[in-house]
Order: structure tokens, then sequence, then C-alpha cells
């Protein structure tokens, strides 16, 4: 009963007028830049992130969760009509919703990917609902030895997960890590790697990495491919899916919904892995395995069903524990920072008008989507057809002025440029930049753990192994990250995520 009376808050605070109005926009604009190709939602969310600062922390939140979904929408549009995933999950969408467009079925191939996408986004939404409260509850017993331990395992796995070279993500998590140390010691306040540098006497702020990372780092990535860009068709018909379509997307919508629902919770690149997955598991059972790579439905349904799920379940971490499970979720994680709200399960019992208004703009957002986008498919043919030299200074532009609004300093701008030429050099050494998101966001709360568990226990570090739960996590860490250096498991890993 206490569900229903938290859920009809919920409701009650995502259907008011603005807040409508917020998830709207963001599902708009979410959708317009991720359909543009090579930009998948961390892109999108880094460039439009400073369009939220304004606003209340609940609105901000809804926005930001409807640019989420709508990006990753627009990454299975340029993925089924361009043959150019928006993002990691969506490279087997392209497999098979290509060649569907190449068949006259693209029109088909958007509306299972639509349909698929809200059917898993509404159930991984009840999950949300369910499981994170008794989750919440049990992360109020958790001391700082831990939520270090918590850290440590998620940082750990999102190594293990991270798609390339192994020693290329160890690398970039350590490099986060040291990031995140820039600026001014909590306790004792002395400066920290500022080079004397009085701009960075408070650290680097993570929306100034983020944009630079992931914006304009894809941005002069995606110049050098522009040539490659290829639209079938101007005009997208025939979205009504027939009887046997039907028929054939039911049972790969619901494996790919409960294997994307399962796996989204893993920190690092769940809804990815839960995209390969299903795409894998779809191809050995389906009565229409000779159809894959040539044009499958089922090879749509599936890998799209599980990417929705596990992006909304990735919430459950991030909602109760204050932990990224994905780079995502390491910005949502930074915009409530910035809007003065601590990430953790006190949220749920402090701010329960936001917890459940943002559970309930989920599914709104995911309505919006599948109302709003499948009639502007239009639109959002015409947009990709923009070549990227026109759209590049437009997105320069725009994340200057997002950065310089920060502390209305030349320098973060200067600071961004440098990281959107890091951005490029990791991307031409395929050294993926999740993971130093990721431990630029936890790096500074993990010392912040750090010190409290050593100060609680007087400088004992068996305290991190004495507390069962702490020394649980530290275990699976190790285990994991011991399994993963074996040879023969590191090229399987290699191969689970080649993009080929």
């Amino acid at each position: 009963m206490e569900l229903f009376t938290n859920l009809a808050l919920g409701f009650d605070t995502a259907m008011s007028l603005q807040n409508l109005a917020y998830c709207l926009a963001g599902v708009f604009l979410g959708t317009a830049v991720g359909v543009l190709p090579g930009l998948g939602p961390v892109a999108t969310i880094a460039m439009l992130l400073p369009a939220t600062f304004a606003l209340p922390p609940i609105s901000a939140l809804i926005m930001l969760a409807g640019i989420y979904y709508g990006a990753q929408y627009g990454g299975s549009t340029t993925a089924i009509l361009v043959n150019l995933p928006g993002e990691s999950s969506s490279v087997v969408t392209a497999i098979d919703g290509y060649q569907m467009a190449r068949n006259g079925r693209a029109g088909k191939a958007l509306a299972t990917a639509a349909i698929g996408s809200f059917f898993a986004g509404t159930v991984a939404t009840i999950l949300l609902a369910l499981f994170a409260p008794p989750l919440a509850d049990l992360a109020l017993k958790f001391g700082p030895a831990e939520y270090f331990s918590l850290m440590v395992l998620g940082l750990v796995a999102s190594v293990v997960l991270a798609s390339g070279s192994l020693l290329n993500a160890i690398g970039m998590v350590i490099l986060g890590l040291l990031l995140g140390l820039v600026g001014s010691d909590v306790n004792s306040g002395a400066a920290r790697y500022t080079f004397d540098l009085p701009e960075l006497a408070d650290g680097i702020n993570f929306v100034i990495v983020a944009m630079g990372m992931f914006g304009i780092g894809e941005i002069i990535r995606n110049l050098e491919h522009e040539e490659t860009r290829s639209l079938l068709m101007k005009k997208v018909s025939g979205l009504m899916l027939t009887k046997d379509d039907f028929k054939r997307i039911i049972a790969p919508v619901l494996r790919g919904t409960a294997l994307g629902s399962a796996l989204g919770i893993l920190p690092g690149g769940g809804a990815m892995l839960a995209s390969f997955a299903a795409y894998s598991i779809e191809k050995k059972v389906s009565k229409n395995s000779a159809e894959f790579g040539k044009g499958a439905i089922e090879g749509v349904a599936a890998p799209e069903s599980a990417n929705n799920a596990g992006a909304q379940t990735s919430f459950i971490p991030m909602l109760t524990l204050g932990i990224p499970s994905n780079p995502v979720m390491a910005l949502m994680i930074g915009a409530m920072i910035i809007q003065g709200i601590q990430p953790g399960p006190a949220v749920m019992t402090e701010q329960p008008t936001l917890f459940w208004g943002l559970i309930a703009s989920m599914w709104i957002g995911n309505f919006f989507l599948i109302v709003l986008n499948l009639p502007m498919i239009g639109l959002w043919v015409r947009m990709i057809t923009v070549p990227y030299h026109h759209l590049f200074p437009a997105i320069l532009l725009f994340c200057a002025i997002g950065v310089f609004s920060l502390n209305n300093s030349d320098f973060d701008i200067y600071l961004m440029a440098l990281f959107g030429l890091f951005g490029y050099i990791c991307a031409k050494l395929d050294a993926e930049p999740a993971p130093m998101l990721l431990g630029f966001i936890i790096g500074p709360m993990m010392e912040e753990y750090l010190r409290r568990a050593l100060l609680l226990s007087r400088s004992d570090p068996l305290v991190f192994v004495q507390r069962p739960i702490s020394a649980t996590m530290l275990a699976v860490a190790v285990l994991a990250m011991a399994v993963v250096l074996m040879p023969a498991l590191r090229k399987k890993r290699e191969e689970a995520f080649k993009e080929d």
C-alpha cells in the first residue's frame, strides 16, 4: 500500500504542467541532438547540462532523464537509417536495422525499436519502484568502510565491462581518480595539483570534463568520417507493424527486457553488455536465425529492449546508493550535487517528492518518446542529412557558452578545449573515456569515505576486511580483476565488445 501512495506522490509531482513541459523539452532536445550520428546520450547530456542549472532540482533531473531517453532513441534512429550507431549499445541494432532499411522496411525497424523501448522502459520503471526502497533501506546501514568497498567494486566493474584494452581502461580510471584530487584538501585546506593556478583551487568542474571529453572530443572524431554517412531514403513510411511482425517480436522483447533489467544495474557498461548479450541469445534461440544479419526484425527488438531496460535500471544504484553505474549516471550525480542534493539513500526519505517524481517521470518520458517521435520521423531524417562541418561551429559555441556560465571564467573554456583535445587523442588510441569520468566522480567520494573509515578505526586498515559486507565486496572486486586478467578470458572479453 505504501508503494502505491509513493507512486501517487510521484505522478502528482511529475504530472504538474511545469514538469511535464520540462520532460517533453528534454525528450525533444535529447532526440534532436542524439539523432546526429556519433553523438550518444553521454555527449548529448554533457552539452545540454548547462541548460538545467537555473531550474528547480526536480525539474532539472526530470529534464535530464528526458534528454537521456531521447538521445538513446536518436542513437537507434541513426543506427537504422545511416548504419552509424549513436552509442555503443546501438551497435548491434545497426546490424539488422540497417539491413531492414536497405530492404525498404526502415519504418518497421523504427517502430519495432520504439515499441520495444517503451515496453522495456515501463517494466524497468516498475522494477525500480519495487526494488529501490528496500535497497535504500539496506544502504542506510552502510558505514564508511562499506561505501569505500562498494566504490572500489564499482570502479573494478567499470574496468571489466569497458570496451577496448583492459590496460587502457585501468589507466583511464587511475587518471580520473587523480583528476578528482585536484583542488583544496577538505581537511587541511592545502592546495593539491593546482600548479599555483587560483582557478583550480576548487577543483575541476565535472561539466568541463564531460563537455570536453564527450562533446567536443566526439565531434572532432566524427568530422573525420563525415564522408562515410549515406542516408538510404529521404522519406520513411510503413511504420505500422503487421500481425506476423508482432508475433515475431513479442518473445525477443520479453527476453531482452528481462536480460537488460538484470544487467543494467552492473557498473561500467551493463546496458551495453545487455544489448550484445540479448542479440547473441536471440540469434541462437530464434526460429528465424538464418535471417540474422540480413534484416531480421528480432535483431532489432531484442537489443533495443535490453538497451532501454538496462538504461532504466541503471538508475537503481544511482538513486539508492549514490553510486554511478555508467557515465550518464555520473553526470546525473554531478547535476544533483550542483543542485545542492547529496546523492545517496537519504534522498528517498529526505526528499520523497524528488525521488518518486523522478521515477514517475521515467514512464511519462518513455510515453512521450513513442507518441512524439514516430510522427516526427521526417524531421529526424532531415536532421541526419545536415553536414557535420555546419554543425560543429554551433556546437562549439553552445559548449563554450555553457562552460563560461559556470564561473564566468575564460579559463574554464580553455580547460574544456584541452579536455576536448585529450578526448580526441583517447579516441584515436582506443582508450574509452567512460572509466575516467567514473573515476573522476567517484574519486573524491572514495577519499572521503576512506578517511572516515580510518578515523573511526583509529587508522586500522583491517577495518575494511573485518566488516563482513565490506570484505565481501572487496573479495568480489579482487576476484573479478583476477578472472579478467586470465589470458583466455581477456581474449573472450575483447571479442565480446568488438564492434565490427
